[in-house]
């Protein structure tokens, strides 16, 4: 694959289940119509929200720090708002993350509260919200649609949010968050996301999409390039301003510091062999039992 050409993770995902023997490829959402508002006061003054899918660590649900496998049992399943300060310890080890090339050791390449902070010191934002909210990575799109996305938005309308920065991991979560975007701008809440799944998000529809071609997981910027986080930050605080229009995507120009053949090796069956696969296809059942024991 190119290296410039984003990776294609609906066809990958489809090619990766399928050979894992899962029969009935997965419906992803699309939408036609999309709506758009303009931020409703200046940035300068606006109160921004970041909107995350990761979790809050849970010490009794086993490994989810740095190079921890996929672990179902560390899922969340409803909208939570916690405080920014003190900082939180929030864990991606619930998601379909890019585990070969993604350290999450730097817990600011997925949540970008620190480079946030930074640029309201700076006086590039009003106001960051004492609050930040979580949102499930939840398949079902009616569950998504008609329960997760308005407890978000009644929780952002009751602490006066102007705008929101949603920030995706997995594939799954870029669907999430673009259905939780579509909402928020439907009650004149701007937004925009900072994400790495390109066509997943354009593919549903949503106002403004900030692309980082970064593995998943790193959705905020490269672990430990702080100037990198602040700069993808600035760039979709701009974009928040700056979009005049539904659809509104752009792509920032950093590249991935490490592997540079990242993209072949994501979930990629062709590089499995049939042992692979089937042990990879009894964990996915042993991680999903236990998220389904959990909710």
């Amino acid at each position: 694959m190119n290296g410039q050409t984003p990776l294609p993770y609906m066809q990958r995902t489809r090619g990766y289940y399928a050979a894992l023997g899962f029969a009935t490829p997965y419906r992803w959402a699309q939408f036609e119509q999309v709506p758009f508002s303009p931020l409703s006061v200046p940035l300068s003054i606006a109160r921004v929200a970041i909107v995350t899918t990761a979790a809050p660590y849970q010490p009794e649900a086993g490994p989810q720090g740095p190079g921890a496998a996929y672990n179902g049992s560390a899922k969340f399943y409803q909208v939570y708002a916690q405080a920014i300060d003190p900082a939180p310890d929030l864990r991606i080890s619930h998601v379909a993350i890019d585990r070969q090339h993604t350290t999450a050791t730097d817990q600011n390449s997925y949540f970008p509260l620190q480079a946030l902070k930074r640029l309201q010191q700076q006086r590039e934002l009003g106001e960051l919200a004492e609050k930040f909210y979580g949102l499930p990575t939840n398949r079902s799109h009616r569950q998504s649609t008609t329960v997760d996305c308005p407890q978000l938005l009644a929780k952002c309308q009751a602490d006066q949010i102007d705008a929101a920065v949603l920030v995706p991991n997995c594939p799954i979560c870029h669907q999430s968050v673009a259905f939780a975007a579509r909402t928020l701008e439907s009650a004149g809440i701007a937004t925009v996301i900072l994400g790495c799944a390109k066509d997943v998000v354009e593919h549903v529809g949503v106002p403004r999409f900030l692309f980082n071609d970064f593995p998943l997981g790193n959705s905020a910027g490269p672990p430990h390039d702080h100037e990198t986080q602040l700069a993808i930050a600035q760039a979709g605080l701009s974009l928040l301003e700056s979009a005049t229009e539904a659809r509104t995507t752009l792509q920032t120009a950093h590249r991935w510091p490490g592997d540079a053949d990242w993209k072949r090796h994501y979930s990629n069956p062709a590089l499995l062999s049939d042992a692979q696969l089937l042990a990879l296809r009894a964990d996915f059942d042993r991680e999903k039992n236990a998220a389904k024991n959990k909710r």
